[in-house]
């Protein structure tokens, strides 16, 4: 009743100082105590503590939960979510329609992966698994939506056993040709709202379908996985940092198998198909950034005398137009939305872009508003984070460009993430190395200035899916020590350097990890590498060549010779001479 506290992570410390009122304190996490620790220790003893059972996972609730047992607090599950109540002004749901996602961009018909999922379930002993992970429920079925902004996946729940496959949905959202494709990959549709007592009947063994036997497609025996008789149970597995509590609630306990989704390292685990369409996908997108690149640059000469992308001369540039003609952070992410949606498959952005200047760079998560953002600043670094959802693949990339002249500081510290970025690139690690052991390859260089960001280095990312895409990751946090990388998962290299009130810089790839090629294989583990698919120049004139190593520039030289070649025949004649410029080997 006395205070009011937000809990976030370092990505957005900034933007929460700017954003927050004079009721609201910041809680940083990692720094100050975590939310459980400190409802325990402010909040008097016997005191509940309600929580949405939707929205909080089983891991969360359990880790509260314990964390609540020191003082006898209580864990209380609402009927209704409070900021429902107050949210008085909420948008009507709008019903989009699920579609089916071809078999030609996901490379895998959803009859193998039932197959392959049944023969997991049978392994753990399980009779059924739910899914709430909306990126889970699309991949599984082959379907994606339009209900989530930026992610092409569908409101939706699924319930697989040994001889049955439910998809929890609006019905209002299924056509006659969707309903046609579910029914003949054994799927039935339910109500959305079903869930809840369908996972009471799924806990008692009475979860009926209307399919027959043979529809089910399944050669699997449920004897042979539970056992009959007194004393037994029927297990369900569970994903403890997926599944809302709400629906654990229905379970006992000791029914529950409490494992990570056999679902998100298949997800993962890219097949062929998606990988070809990942190449394609992020060298469409590679020409709509340079060609965004080139469209800047020129305006930023036209409008504003800067020297441009190419060119750091001495003296101050002489605006050309006047203040009514401008570019803005929102204006000009636009224009390259405008150029991607003319690429193949595209559809639709992979999130908001991060357009930032100057100051606004330094924000990690920067969200530019078009009635408050900053214009353009020859004299200032920006930055744009962004990526597009394609049919065949979701592409991520931030770039750091400077249109005047860069300081000397600033190009010091583009080239200590260029480093970092090149550092990991090019690294080769033996089978079983997860991505903490890597984190600090992209830090070191930042590390020997004194310098570091508070952000991961790198995150998996989804075939025409979620952006940012588990379970493996590139990071400091603990749970990156939880999944190995393995080949054919994709992963951003992405480290950065952020100075408040300042500049932000960030340089960001896909990567797709592969198998390498060694001269020893120390302990018959083999070895894995990277393979970069995304394509767009580096900025040579923020380079401190003294800073790189022959080896690097080496890197930087045969990196622009492929771009070079990979999307020259996406270019007309005058973009192809500003790609040649921007890919020369570097002179040192």
């Amino acid at each position: 009743m006395n205070e009011a506290l937000l809990w976030t992570d370092g990505r957005y410390f900034l933007q929460a100082l700017q954003q927050l009122t004079d009721p609201w304190k910041l809680m940083r996490i990692g720094e100050d105590s975590p939310v459980e620790i400190w409802i325990s220790n402010n909040l008097p003893k016997d005191a509940a503590v309600g929580i949405d059972p939707w929205c909080i996972s089983v891991d969360t609730a359990h880790r509260w939960e314990h964390a609540f047992l020191k003082n006898k607090q209580n864990l209380i599950q609402l009927s209704q979510n409070l900021v429902d109540e107050v949210w008085k002004d909420r948008p009507a749901l709008e019903i989009q329609p699920v579609v089916i996602h071809p078999i030609e961009f996901a490379g895998r018909p959803v009859e193998e992966k039932l197959k392959d999922l049944r023969e997991k379930l049978a392994q753990e002993k399980a009779s059924g698994i739910i899914f709430t992970a909306l990126d889970e429920v699309a991949w599984l079925y082959n379907i994606r939506g339009d209900d989530v902004a930026y992610c092409p996946v569908v409101h939706a729940f699924a319930i697989v056993t040994l001889a049955s496959a439910f998809l929890y949905v609006d019905d209002r959202k299924i056509s006659a040709e969707v309903r046609s494709y579910v029914s003949e990959n054994g799927i039935e549709i339910r109500d959305y709202g079903s869930v809840e007592s369908d996972v009471v009947s799924l806990a008692s063994g009475k979860l009926g379908t209307s399919f027959s036997p043979e529809d089910s497609r399944n050669d699997i025996q449920i004897e042979d996985v539970n056992e009959k008789g007194p004393g037994k149970k029927n297990l369900i597995w569970v994903d403890p940092g997926t599944c809302c509590f709400a629906l654990f609630s229905k379970l006992s306990s000791d029914q529950v198998v409490l494992q990570q989704s056999p679902l998100a390292l298949a997800k993962a685990l890219k097949n062929p198909v998606e990988l070809d369409g990942l190449r394609k996908a992020h060298i469409r997108d590679g020409a709509a950034v340079v060609q965004y690149l080139i469209w800047l640059d020129n305006q930023m000469q036209e409008i504003y005398g800067a020297p441009g992308y190419f060119f750091e001369p001495e003296g101050k540039h002489k605006r050309k137009y006047s203040e009514t003609t401008k570019l803005t952070e929102v204006s000009v992410s636009d224009m390259l939305e405008s150029f991607r949606a003319k690429k193949e498959h595209f559809r639709g952005l992979s999130f908001p872009t991060i357009s930032s200047v100057g100051p606004n760079a330094a924000v990690i998560h920067y969200s530019p508003d078009s009635k408050s953002c900053s214009e353009l600043d020859v004299d200032r670094i920006y930055l744009f984070d962004s990526g597009a959802q394609y049919q065949d693949g979701t592409t991520d990339i931030t770039w750091t460009v400077h249109f005047g002249k860069p300081s000397t500081h600033e190009k010091a510290c583009y080239t200590a993430v260029l480093k970092g970025h090149i550092a990991l690139d090019i690294a080769k690690f033996p089978n079983g190395t997860n991505g903490h052991a890597l984190d600090i390859l992209a830090r070191i260089p930042l590390w020997k200035d004194g310098l570091d960001y508070r952000h991961g280095t790198g995150h998996g990312i989804g075939s025409y899916l979620n952006v940012h895409e588990g379970p493996h990751l590139i990071s400091f946090r603990p749970q990156a020590r939880n999944v190995a990388l393995q080949a054919s998962m994709t992963v951003t290299d992405e480290p950065g350097y952020y100075e408040d009130g300042n500049f932000g810089i960030r340089l960001e790839n896909v990567l797709i990890v592969k198998e390498a090629e060694t001269k020893f294989n120390f302990g018959d583990k083999g070895y894995l590498s990277f393979e970069h698919i995304t394509w767009a120049p580096y900025q040579k004139k923020l380079m401190d060549l003294t800073m790189l190593t022959p080896e690097e520039i080496e890197w930087v030289d045969t990196y622009h010779s492929t771009c070079r070649d990979v999307l020259a025949s996406y270019m007309n004649e005058q973009e192809i001479t500003w790609l040649i410029r921007a890919t020369e080997p570097i002179r040192v």
